[in-house]
């Protein structure tokens, strides 16, 4: 079943940073079913319950506890385990938290990247960094269209602005120390960037996030708090920009370096929604689920419309959603009702309809 992404990850070691997050616990657990060896690096996981811990991931790959903002810890990982290719998920993922905790929002988010390659330069195992960063890297204009990967990096709040500078930084060590005019004459490794919007899915439950937020309320029988029901968000389920991800990791694994570079993963335009849209998509496959509309009086600045353009995944890469904006709210649903409601974890079980869905409709990375 799992022979997608010609097969290049089976048998190869490959590194995680942030791999006890949401985001960094589905790709673990896709990694480890396509028979790769994982490293995890990260913090012990923020919230109880967290998708990590009930999944088991430590019974299946090697799990170590440090902080990305320890250079010599995170060397000393890399000398040891020597990976092939690393995904830099670690960050500060949360706006308005940053706006409590700039400094460290700054620190983990620029050095935690300066110290991955740092780290990866030191380690001549290394032959593929993918970084991954944000939609809100962008300098927001509130445009109606889509975001390019050659539009200016940015951000309002800091973790927008260290995300801009995370790119930055991405593209100041490519051009410095990794130039593509130099592969494989005085250097082995490719460097990619990468830029999703909101993702959804089961087993989330970070602070300050909607669908997370939903889900609390729901399980506790309360109405949730809608603060800003019109603003627009690129939303998919998790999988799709792990898709990407995976097939970059393959081309850059497979030494072709016209992939290197910053890529886009958002859905298709007609499954973008506003947060109200979010919530009744939700309510449909899970009536818990109630809310009310009420301004939290806070006045943090946050964006009102964000867009990607995926054009290049689509013409270079051939990368391609495979759930539409109907189906991730109701895998999403599905998975908190049936947890919540019957104590099952069916990650596994969505991973598996996500790849059978992926052959049905001959996207690449599945069928390749």
């Amino acid at each position: 079943m799992y022979g997608e992404f010609g097969n290049a990850y089976k048998g190869t070691r490959v590194l995680i940073t942030g791999h006890t997050g949401f985001k960094g616990s589905w790709l673990s657990l896709w990694l480890c079913e396509l028979g790769a060896e994982v490293i995890g690096y990260a913090l012990t996981p923020e919230t109880t319950p967290n998708l990590f811990e009930i999944s088991r991931l430590e019974k299946t790959m090697n799990s170590i506890t440090g902080d990305i903002r320890d250079f010599r810890m995170l060397a000393d990982i890399m000398s040891e385990y020597k990976p092939v290719i690393v995904f830099h998920l670690a960050a500060q993922a949360i706006v308005r938290k940053s706006y409590r905790d700039p400094v460290k929002t700054y620190d983990t988010n620029i050095m935690g990247t300066i110290n991955i390659f740092e780290a990866c330069r030191q380690t001549p195992s290394v032959k593929a960094i993918i970084i991954v960063t944000s939609d809100k890297c962008y300098e927001n204009q509130e445009w109606v269209w889509g975001y390019r990967e050659t539009d200016p990096v940015g951000g309002y709040d800091p973790y927008s602005a260290s995300k801009g500078c995370a790119e930055i930084i991405t593209e100041s060590y490519r051009r410095s120390f990794l130039p593509l005019d130099k592969y494989r004459e005085v250097h082995e490794t490719l460097v990619a960037s990468v830029r999703a919007g909101n993702v959804i899915g089961g087993g989330d439950w970070g602070e300050d996030r909607l669908v997370p937020d939903i889900i609390r309320a729901a399980s506790n029988n309360e109405k949730i708090q809608i603060r800003s029901p019109h603003a627009i968000r690129p939303w998919q389920h998790v999988l799709e920009p792990l898709s990407g991800y995976l097939l970059l990791g393959q081309q850059l694994l497979e030494g072709r370096k016209e992939f290197s570079g910053a890529w886009n993963f958002g859905p298709r335009d007609e499954d973008h929604r506003n947060v109200l849209g979010v919530v009744r998509e939700l309510q449909k496959h899970w009536s818990k689920i109630s809310y009310k509309i009420e301004a939290d009086g806070k006045n943090l600045h946050e964006a009102v419309s964000l867009k990607l353009d995926c054009s290049k995944a689509y013409s270079n890469l051939n990368w391609r959603p495979v759930w539409n904006g109907s189906a991730t709210f109701a895998k999403t649903a599905t998975w908190y009702k049936e947890f919540y409601e019957s104590g099952n974890i069916s990650s596994g079980k969505q991973l598996i309809e996500y790849v059978a869905d992926a052959v049905q409709n001959q996207i690449l990375w599945a069928v390749q």
